[in-house]
């Protein structure tokens, strides 16, 4: 029996759902249930009626999956997949920023660990941080904004907030520079470019969009341009491409590749299914914590 037909079969005896990330494989993108951004899964993993979801993207986004639902088995097909930018704060870190600033409200990306999440009074993804900062907090006299420096200044460029912003960002996505921007326009000057708000501010001030990867695959089907520059992980391409067959989507640079979310294969997708790894477990009184800001953001974005 091939892999997706065992990968099939598997499914339906665990009563499992495949999610994965937009930047994960090819091939296991084309063999997810849904394949999405980062708010976009979170909603899938609170409305899914599955027993195991098995989640194709990395630690934070399963565990994001765990928190939601706490009664389903949650499997990440690789256990070693992180986020580098979700490593780089702690709770312990978050509680010191937290007592210096003890009338701010705490926003945290998703790209964050679940006892960070616990820490915080809301949650955002890139799709929506911008709505969350201008709607949900418009009242809060101060705001903390962790992990990502960049994020944070895209959302202050659009709500008109000052923050306090911790120092941490995506080390693919900080990687990308203006000069790259420019060299890619003068290649192509018909395109269009859209790169990620996780993108440098000098970077996201010459794209002609910001977007999260879900606001790209929406921005890339509506635009009457047939030819469009990708600021972000090279695995949106794939998606891209096969929602837009008619247009041409060149990436940036190949090397932008995060390779966590390369670390998931169809082989380890089946494995997971096999033997029922990796499950991810969020004590309760973290789980409990950090659900709070999440559901507030969900309800916020539905």
């Amino acid at each position: 029996m091939k892999i997706l037909e065992r990968i099939e079969k598997l499914k339906k005896e665990r009563r499992a759902v495949i999610l994965a990330h937009n930047y994960q494989l090819s091939e296991v993108q084309d063999c997810a249930d849904f394949v999405g951004d980062s708010l976009e899964l979170s909603i899938k993993a609170a409305d899914t009626d599955a027993d195991v979801i098995v989640f194709c993207g990395v630690h934070f986004m399963a565990e994001t999956a765990k928190i939601l639902s706490p009664e389903k088995t949650v499997l990440l097909p690789d256990r070693d997949a992180g986020c580098p930018m979700a490593d780089m704060i702690t709770a312990k870190e978050l509680r010191l920023l937290k007592a210096e600033h003890p009338q701010a409200k705490a926003i945290c990306y998703v790209n964050t660990s679940a006892a960070v999440k616990a820490e915080c009074d809301l949650c955002c993804t890139s799709a929506n941080a911008v709505k969350m900062v201008d709607e949900v907090l418009k009242d809060a006299e101060e705001i903390i904004f962790v992990p990502d420096r960049n994020l944070a200044a895209f959302v202050a460029g659009k709500t008109g907030r000052e923050m306090v912003v911790w120092q941490g960002c995506c080390p693919v996505h900080d990687a990308i520079t203006a000069a790259q921007i420019k060299n890619a326009r003068l290649l192509h000057p018909k395109a269009v470019v859209m790169v990620h708000p996780e993108c440098r501010p000098e970077v996201t001030a010459l794209a002609d969009a910001t977007l999260s990867t879900g606001g790209m695959s929406r921005y890339a089907q509506e635009t009457d341009m047939g030819e469009i520059i990708v600021g972000t992980d090279t695995g949106m391409i794939h998606k891209l491409q096969k929602e837009n067959p008619d247009k041409t989507f060149l990436p940036l640079s190949e090397a932008f590749i995060c390779a966590d979310m390369k670390r998931t294969t169809l082989d380890k997708v089946l494995s997971s299914l096999e033997n029922m790894t990796y499950s991810i477990e969020v004590p309760e009184e973290i789980s409990v914590r950090a659900r709070t800001g999440i559901e507030r953001m969900l309800t916020a974005s539905r």
